[in-house]
């Protein structure tokens, strides 16, 4: 979920020049073309000429990007499509209006095995008057959490999260929708030409109009298709978590189409009663049978746990959800401690912001910075929790397999936290670690937990894994060179609460159904430091919630988010400088005036940020070839 500023759910992010090192296959290659060019879907497709605000403020931004996704064609593995939350328009009425402009799924595209993207937008953004914009059902300002998938006929889609009115309203609609794209020659064209004509958005699932998500607000977004060639082939599935604001609980659903992506079927809960779930995943076996993978939340009954449901009629009905592994969580987690001076802002530096000064002093926080955000440890840090990710190799006749990774605390490292910050459960912190099962979807049972990669040092967070056509692509983010790296600590802490560079992404693959894994790789050319704080009015860092693999064979594409293009600098509303300073502060440009307030105090106002083109806010998605 992208980050917003109401309810203390904002969006961060941030990058920085990190450590080089030697890397494998290729240079990283950057997906969103901020600095440079933003095409319009449209003038991809038929070569027609159109631009509007939002396209040129993209092309100039240097702005956001994160919660990448990527899928490789089917049919053509040369061809290669992404997205990401992509912030690139907040600023499209000028800085001085402040981040008012939109979030929204970006449409990246390369026809040459990801040497090269073009950077784009999914039609329906709300400046968009191409002729494609008629097609959009979407009725919201904002989109996010983008998922992709491929079906066996020149067909993609692109499942979203989207929120915010247009109106300007607090209503936070929490709308599901899916995007749909053709070979404009049909399946009989070029494959080249697969997936380039968008030809419309179908809203899958509609939140209730509330304020401060207090209604029903589905979220987490999965998306696959059936490209087995049987009874259900060119079907695409649907799931997402939904939260029910006031009443309380979180449910899974579902939802299919058989005509393509046009039409979907009413959404049905498959979680049933299971009190909090988060994050599905569909995968489709090559019987066409569909299964989600989720994550079970502990309570007083329940453990930490990973749960499946299955369809055997194409998604029609599913069984009751089995729990098959029980684990121990890493969720960063700290105590919020508002600190520092005003920062009442003439203008926000995000879109949606109101009046929100974050959680309340003493409340639970899955990340913390400065000002609202700061938290008593005095951390830093992007929030991550334990992902459940999983897939099916839809080429294989032979089983019923589903393959799932998951970033888990690494037994054995469970220990007391020496302050306020926690990942293993409250009070207690452990080292995060990337684990493999194979689950047998005929027998029920699953092969025992397995580290992928058992590094004694750095922390292993948003795992993706990869099957179709006999190989398996796992990746995912590791601290291994973090030089700050302690369990006791954030990724990328240090002591003095300074921050530095400290992600990779790392790849390894199986051969043998996940019997055995190669040594793990190192994927990018540089590391990068997460811990920028570019969200909530430059306050906090977000990386978003998750990574991306593709593959087919042993060709493989991985995308992450990246702040190597980030700027670092000072935080002119800070009265004292913090340890962040220059290393997670980034830099930014703020006049200000003393105002007398409603009560007679005499406060200090700060425009919003007026350059933001300056790289403060330059996160980026990167990828390149996997192992």
């Amino acid at each position: 979920m992208r980050r917003f500023a109401f309810v203390g759910v904002l969006a961060v992010a941030l990058i920085a020049v990190g450590i080089a090192g030697a890397s494998t296959p290729g240079a990283d290659v950057r997906l969103t073309n901020d600095n440079s060019s933003y095409v319009s879907a449209y003038t991809l497709a038929t070569g027609v000429a159109y631009t509007d605000r939002t396209l040129q403020e993209c092309s100039i931004s240097r702005g956001r990007q994160n919660e990448p996704a990527v899928q490789l064609d089917p049919r053509n593995t040369s061809v290669l499509l992404g997205s990401s939350n992509d912030y690139c328009g907040v600023y499209n009425r000028g800085a001085a209006a402040g981040a008012v402009g939109p979030i929204w799924l970006g449409y990246y595209r390369s026809t040459n095995a990801g040497a090269n993207w073009t950077s784009s937008l999914v039609p329906g953004y709300p400046d968009d008057t191409s002729p494609y914009a008629a097609l959009s059902q979407a009725r919201t300002s904002g989109a996010g959490d983008p998922v992709i998938a491929w079906d066996n006929h020149g067909r993609a889609f692109f499942g979203s999260e989207s929120s915010g009115d247009p109106a300007g309203t607090k209503k936070t609609f929490g709308d599901e929708w899916v995007a749909r794209f053709r070979n404009p020659q049909g399946e009989a064209g070029p494959t080249s030409s697969d997936g380039l004509e968008y030809y419309g958005t179908t809203v899958v699932a509609k939140g209730s109009s509330a304020p401060n998500l207090l209604g029903k607000f589905p979220d987490k977004t999965a998306i696959e298709a059936d490209r087995t060639g049987g009874a259900c082939d060119g079907n695409v599935y649907f799931s997402y978590s939904r939260f029910s604001g006031n009443a309380g609980g979180v449910g899974i659903y579902f939802t299919r189409s058989t005509d393509h992506g046009v039409t979907f079927s009413t959404p049905m809960e498959i979680s049933k009663n299971i009190q909090d779930v988060q994050n599905p995943d569909i995968s489709v076996t090559h019987n066409g049978h569909v299964y989600v993978a989720f994550r079970q939340f502990a309570d007083n009954n329940s453990p930490d746990a990973i749960v499946i449901a299955k369809s055997t009629d194409c998604g029609q009905t599913f069984s009751p959800p089995t729990v098959i592994q029980a684990f121990t969580p890493s969720d960063a987690q700290d105590i919020r401690q508002p600190a520092g001076g005003s920062i009442a802002q003439s203008q926000p530096d995000d879109p949606g912001f109101a009046d929100e000064s974050g959680d309340a002093p003493g409340s639970a926080a899955r990340d913390c910075g400065d000002f609202a955000d700061h938290c008593q440890s005095g951390f830093t840090f992007f929030r991550h929790d334990t992902q459940v990710r999983s897939t099916a190799d839809q080429l294989d006749a032979a089983h019923e397999w589903i393959y799932i990774v998951y970033d888990a605390t690494k037994d054995g490292t469970v220990a007391n936290s020496n302050s306020s910050y926690s990942s293993a459960g409250t009070g207690k912190v452990g080292q995060a670690a990337t684990y493999f099962i194979r689950y047998d979807g005929v027998t029920g049972g699953h092969t025992v937990p397995k580290l992928i990669d058992n590094e004694a040092t750095g922390h292993q967070v948003f795992p993706d894994i990869s099957a179709d056509g006999g190989v398996l692509h796992a990746m995912w983010w590791d601290s291994r060179n973090d030089r700050c790296y302690s369990v006791q600590r954030p990724i990328g802490n240090c002591d003095n609460r300074s921050t530095v560079p400290s992600l990779d992404v790392f790849a390894s693959t199986s051969s043998n159904a996940g019997d055995s894994w190669t040594s793990a790789t190192r994927v990018t050319d540089v590391s990068t430091n997460p811990n920028y704080e570019q969200f909530d009015n430059r306050a906090v860092p977000f990386a978003g919630d998750y990574l991306w693999v593709t593959s087919l064979g042993n060709t493989a594409f991985s995308v992450w988010t990246d702040w190597r293009d980030t700027v670092a600098g000072t935080d002119p509303r800070e009265t004292t400088p913090d340890p962040d300073t220059a290393n997670a502060d980034v830099v930014q440009c703020r006049t200000s005036q003393v105002v007398t307030d409603k009560k007679g105090n005499q406060i200090t106002v700060f425009s919003s940020d007026q350059c933001p083109h300056n790289g403060g806010i330059d996160q980026n998605i990167y990828g390149d070839k996997t192992p």
